[in-house]
């Protein structure tokens, strides 16, 4: 009798709707995140059918999700940041401020796990 297999999924490629179909480049940077998230709750779903969350969590920290994340909010900061004609405008202070703080809290919640 064949033993299951105990991987979560075996992820050989991934192919979006958008280089299906050869969308623009900005049309394909709008799939990439859905895809992102698609494959985050993937893992949420193995917790709930009896993978180790510990387990989970080690392998996320392992690959650097929380500094992948954190890297795109400072990207955008970075460009909010770069985009200002007055670097003393509020608004868009406050915008590239609060991009850069939500990164910095990203990565302290893997820190404390």
């Amino acid at each position: 009798m064949e033993q299951p297999s105990k991987e979560i999924a075996r992820v050989t490629a991934i192919e979006t709707a958008a280089e299906r179909h050869g969308v623009a480049d900005n049309e394909a940077l709008a799939a990439l995140a859905p895809a992102a998230a698609a494959a985050l709750r993937l893992l949420a779903d193995s917790i709930r059918r009896g993978t180790d969350h510990d387990d989970v969590v080690e392998a996320l920290k392992q690959a650097g999700v929380h500094d992948a994340f954190a890297d795109v909010l400072d990207a955008a900061s970075g460009s909010v940041a770069g985009e200002l004609e007055d670097p003393f405008e509020f608004d868009g202070r406050l915008h590239a401020d609060n991009l850069s703080g939500a990164a910095s809290q990203v990565r302290d919640a893997f820190r404390w796990l």
